[in-house]
């Protein structure tokens, strides 16, 4: 053997075992050497969802409205005196309605509770009141007026054109009985409900709780 076969492969043949080696550990090396490290890091972001404020633009949110018809029917008799000489009998038939409100305005932080994950949220909002009834004037008016001989008299000499007034007030006082047999104030409720359900739904929480709190001395 010759002096120059005794010297290896020579730096040819080591540079070609470098290369085939880098292949090597490039293709196979990755999976020996994949080794999950146990104490990885997971980023988590709590921050409730901003919804106070758009709630706050609701200021007074109307959720529910009842409408109403009803009939005044009143007579006025004069003692003593048959009613076509003296006395009158008017029927006044009002159309309205009365809304059923829920106050937005006083929330603060303290309003909306969300758990851990914000997918769950509680909202304590004040119980729906009723508003003032509302008369539909196009719609209402006196049906109809019997009057005595002498109050017709009185009628040609003087006018009063305040003279419904008080029939106004009175169908409005109806109006607001009618709310306590009507189930306006529960459908509040529940409208409040659904419309919360679906803001705050489209935020990302799945589970909306609506807790209204009775006003003071009730």
């Amino acid at each position: 053997m010759s002096r120059r076969d005794r010297r290896g492969p020579g730096l040819l043949g080591l540079g070609a075992i470098a290369v085939v080696g880098m292949l090597a550990f490039g293709v196979i090396g990755p999976g020996l050497f994949d080794i999950s490290f146990p104490f990885t890091s997971e980023s988590k972001d709590h921050s409730p969802p901003v919804v106070l404020t758009e709630l706050r633009d609701l200021a007074e949110f109307r959720a529910a409205e009842a409408d109403f018809e009803v009939i005044v029917d009143r007579e006025n008799d004069v003692k003593w005196v048959p009613g076509f000489i003296a006395g009158d009998r008017v029927q006044y038939v009002a159309v309205g309605s009365v809304d059923a409100t829920v106050d937005f305005a006083g929330l603060t932080d303290d309003s909306i509770i969300f758990d851990e994950d914000n997918d769950q949220a509680t909202i304590i909002l004040p119980a729906p009141s009723i508003g003032e009834p509302v008369i539909d004037f196009e719609n209402s008016g006196v049906m109809n007026r019997d009057r005595g001989v002498l109050d017709r008299l009185g009628g040609v000499f003087s006018d009063n054109p305040t003279a419904e007034e008080s029939l106004i007030v009175e169908a409005q006082n109806k109006m607001i009985a009618g709310v306590g047999e009507s189930d306006l104030l529960e459908r509040a409720r529940e409208n409040t409900e659904k419309m919360l359900t679906t803001l705050l739904g489209g935020v990302g929480v799945d589970d909306v709780e609506v807790v209204f709190e009775m006003p003071s001395g009730v």
